[in-house]
Order: C-alpha cells, then structure tokens, then sequence
C-alpha cells in the first residue's frame, strides 16, 4: 500500500550539465502529471511523461527540472560587433555631452545586454542521457517517501479494520437473539389478535416468512467475505480505488444489518462499524 502522496530532490551533474530534479505528489482521484523544464530542454517532455506515467496509477505528480551549463565553447559564445560599435559611439558622445574626459571600457561595454551572449540550448539526446540515470535515483528516493507513509496509513486502516472484525462478531453473537424476538413478538401479536385462540402451524408459517425478511445471517456471511477480500487486495498495487469500492459494499451491508435490527446492543455495533467505515475511507483517500 503506497501513499499518494510524496517528495523526492536530486541533484545533477553530468556530461557538462548541472540543475535539479524535483519530483512532488498530491491526493488526487485520477492521474494528473504536471512537468515543468527550462525552454532549452521542451523536447525532452515526453519521455519524463511516459517515465512517469508507467510507474503511477493515480494522483497528481509535479515534475520540476532546473538546468544551467558548466561549460562554455567558443561556439556558444556570440559577439555583436555592431551593437558594441554603437554603443560606444554614444557613451563616447554621452561624455563629451557632460565634459567628461573618459572612454567606455571593454568591461564597461560587455556589461550591457545585446553584447555578448550565450548559447545556453542544451543538446536534447545528450540531456536525456544524463537526466534519466538521475531521474531514476530521484522516483527510487520520491517511492521510498510514499512507501514510508503508506506503511503508517495501512497500519491505520488495518486498526480500523480489526474494529470493524470484532463488531461484527458482537453482532453475529446476537443473531439467535434478534431471531427469537422476531419469533416472540409475532406470537405475542398473534395472542393479542386471536384471544389465544390462534393456529400454531400458521403463526410458524409467519415466523418463517419474517425471518427470511429480518434475519442478518447472510449480511455477516457477506461482511466477512468482503474483510477477506480486503485484505487481500491492500497487498495489491495500485488498490486505493478498490478497496474505497469495497467499504462502500461494506457499508451496505451494516445499513442493511441496522435497518432489520431490533436490538440495542446490534445498534450500537452498527453505529461504531460506521464509524470505522467511514475512518478507512478517509484514509484511503491518501492511498494510490
């Protein structure tokens, strides 16, 4: 059981490249990859998408790239000559305009923006290449966070689960009880009708069809079928949306148990196995 929620950094530093991956996750019912890189690296998007997108079933995921060079060429260094001529020529002007006996250095002149660049546009198949043993390193730190919470949220709802486990049990322990009011009263009701003149085999006939109507025999069969099911299914990936399936199945179940009942001590189960219900679907909300 994993949490869908989680935080993973890594550093790179790679083939003359240097930045940070930054993988971050959210709740979320369906899936939902965000990816965020620097322009030089837009045609990389797609492989951190597909990465990305075969190791996660459900939730939202920010990917975050930074990148900068370490490295610089000749190649990668442009010079406009023009543009400094100008430029020079006005600072020049600019001084002999404010009697100013000074010339603008070189320092002076490479400060201003237009003069000299830099090719900072990174190579695409070189990058995936350095990135993607780095964005491997980061999902291995990013799946150890969400298995860390995962373990604490599955320890949670397996709490919550033996509740529901020994509730029913209460509730099963008080079936033969529930069944024998059903028996008393229709009797009683019968007497007080018929003056205690009544036909026996008709009164069990009445019972009969008010057991096969009242009875929560086949509800608990049916609520310990579905606690197996559970968890046997939370050892499973990717079992949030089915296992919030199965609760609700659960819940059916008790509602059925608390709508036939006719015992204080059956309600008060009903009441807390809501509850425990209601404590594992909040928590699964969280579970991938």
């Amino acid at each position: 059981m994993k949490s869908m929620t989680g935080f993973a950094h890594h550093m790179i530093s790679e083939n003359g490249i240097q930045g940070t991956i930054t993988l971050k996750s959210y709740n979320n019912r369906f899936l939902d990859i965000s990816v965020s890189l620097p322009p030089s690296a837009s045609g990389i998007e797609p492989r951190v998408r597909d990465f990305l997108g075969s190791r996660i079933a459900r939730g939202k995921i920010e990917c975050t790239l930074r990148l900068r060079k370490l490295e610089a060429s000749l190649e990668d260094i442009e010079l406009h000559f023009q543009s400094a001529k100008i430029l020079s020529e006005q600072l020049r002007s600019l001084a002999e305009a404010c009697q100013i006996d000074d010339r603008p250095s070189l320092d002076v002149l490479t400060r201003f923006p237009g003069i000299v660049e830099m090719n900072t546009e990174i190579d695409e198949a070189g990058l995936w290449q350095a990135l993607s043993p780095a964005l491997e390193e980061t999902w291995r730190e990013f799946e150890e966070s969400r298995v860390r919470e995962g373990l604490a949220t599955e320890a949670n709802i397996m709490s919550q689960l033996e509740r529901l486990q020994s509730k029913l049990t209460e509730i099963e322990a008080q079936a033969d009880t529930l069944e024998q009011l059903v028996h008393d009263q229709i009797v009683a009701r019968f007497k007080e009708l018929l003056a205690e003149k009544y036909d026996e085999g008709r009164v069990l006939q009445e019972v009969a069809v008010q057991l096969v109507r009242l009875t929560i025999n086949e509800e608990i069969e049916r609520l310990k079928a579905h606690f197996e099911a559970f968890q046997l299914m939370s050892a499973q990936p990717s079992c949030g949306k089915k296992l919030d399936f199965l609760c609700q199945e659960m819940n059916r179940e008790v509602n059925t148990i608390g709508s036939k009942n006719m015992l204080v001590t059956i309600s008060h189960a009903v009441v807390e196995m809501k509850d425990a219900l209601e404590n594992i679907r909040e928590q699964l909300r969280n579970v991938e």
